[in-house]
């Protein structure tokens, strides 16, 4: 009899966290290795929010607290939605959890069991297929196409939904594309799940401070109200804030889903650190003018980027419209050979031989379901990525564009 359950079976282990770990593991061999893997801003949590966490131990707040959430922290993400997204929402509708990831975790293993369906478009973040895998569901992978801008259309959602579809889950502005929906795009796609309403929406909107170029955030729940009751609408403080070590995030959606999840994290983590607490209390209550400026950065480290990849030959870099990532194409380089003479037959491989030869650690694209691609994070220093830039330049260069030997991969089903 097996030791392990069937449960534990279903899932992987993140390919983002392998890499980050691969990477740390060679730097500390000594390696002079680049690290554009990991999603993680490269600014210090401002001060305010580090103060706000000192003040909290000084003052003792280092006891338990509700499970999913103290009421000051629910009563300031009420406040939120509110302010920046036109949602009304109440405490007993909202749940603090460990991250966002803990949310998702929650919200899917409450609801989703054998036989049920969750969409999940193409290219994703790469724990929604596991964590519906592991609550026992079948995740139903919808790619989008560049030419779409990475979105999927009315039409592609409408043929996949089924009687089995419980959820829709909608990552905008996304990881690893960063494509992102506007509130007509968004509407268009609500339309559809009016029409059948067995079907729930999980918006992840983790990114929604990182949107480019003037454009304007949209949520589900924001645009089409006749969704509000079964959409719940997942965020937290890691990525806006620069505080993905202080692992807050939070959801809202209607008071039975809450609970459910709430019931769930009694038996896991309880409540999540109460230090932590206060330090997202002042986040999302304290000085928010930051924000515009780091959004800057990030923006001319896009341009940077993009410009950067697109002299390369072989790449086709598109130009994201928020978070923080590029998801550029090397369907022209299938078939060539790496510098050192590594066949480069797909996304795994080239992102191998890039960190081996080059000393560059990327992403490969079959982790986020769709190929052949790669997925870079600009959360770096100007210096950093223009060297790491360098490098890639230097690697497509001195490939050996030989006749193609191999089909690039078509997007991966689960």
């Amino acid at each position: 009899m097996p030791f392990l359950s069937k449960a534990v079976s279903r899932i992987k282990p993140s390919p983002t966290v392998a890499m980050t770990g691969r990477v740390a593991a060679l730097q500390a061999e000594g390696r002079d290795i680049i690290g554009l893997s990991a999603g993680e801003p490269d600014f210090d949590t401002p001060a305010h929010i580090r103060e706000a966490a000192k003040a909290a131990i000084d003052a003792g707040h280092t006891r338990y607290t509700a499970v999913d959430g103290m009421a000051s922290l629910k009563q300031a993400i009420c406040q939120k939605f509110a302010r920046e997204n036109g949602l009304d929402y109440t405490p007993d509708q909202i749940s603090v959890g460990t991250g966002g990831k803990q949310i998702l975790f929650n919200a899917l293993l409450a609801s989703v069991g054998p036989g049920d369906e969750v969409i999940i478009p193409a290219p994703y973040w790469v724990s929604y297929p596991d964590i519906v895998a592991l609550a026992g569901g079948t995740p139903v992978i919808l790619p989008s196409r560049a030419e779409d801008g990475f979105r999927i259309t009315p039409d592609a959602l409408r043929r996949a939904i089924t009687p089995q579809t419980k959820w829709l889950i909608l990552n905008s502005p996304s990881n690893p594309s960063g494509a992102a929906y506007d509130a007509e795009q968004l509407r268009a796609l609500c339309a559809v799940l009016l029409d059948h309403p067995q079907v729930w929406v999980l918006a992840d909107d983790i990114y929604e401070h990182l949107c480019f170029d003037g454009f304007r955030f949209a949520t589900p729940a924001q645009v089409e109200p006749r969704l509000r009751d079964r959409v719940l609408t997942m965020n937290g403080v890691s990525k806006a804030y620069a505080m993905t070590g202080w692992r807050i995030g939070y959801g809202a959606g209607p008071v039975e889903l809450i609970r459910a999840m709430a019931k769930l994290q009694s038996q896991s983590t309880s409540n999540p650190s109460t230090i932590s607490q206060h330090a997202a209390l002042a986040a999302l209550s304290g000085p928010q003018e930051f924000l515009q400026g780091w959004r800057d950065d990030f923006q001319a480290r896009r341009d940077l980027v993009v410009a950067g990849l697109n002299d390369c030959p072989g790449i086709d870099c598109p130009v994201p419209q928020g978070a923080f990532y590029v998801y550029p194409s090397i369907r022209a380089m299938i078939g060539w050979r790496s510098p050192a003479g590594t066949p480069i037959t797909d996304d795994e491989v080239f992102a191998n031989a890039l960190l081996d030869e080059a000393g560059v650690a990327v992403v490969f694209g079959a982790a986020f379901g769709l190929s052949p691609h790669f997925r870079i994070s600009y959360a770096a220093s100007t210096d950093t990525l223009t060297e790491a830039l360098r490098r890639i330049r230097a690697f497509c260069e001195g490939c050996d564009a030989s006749p193609r030997a191999t089909a690039p991969s078509s997007p991966r089903r689960r």
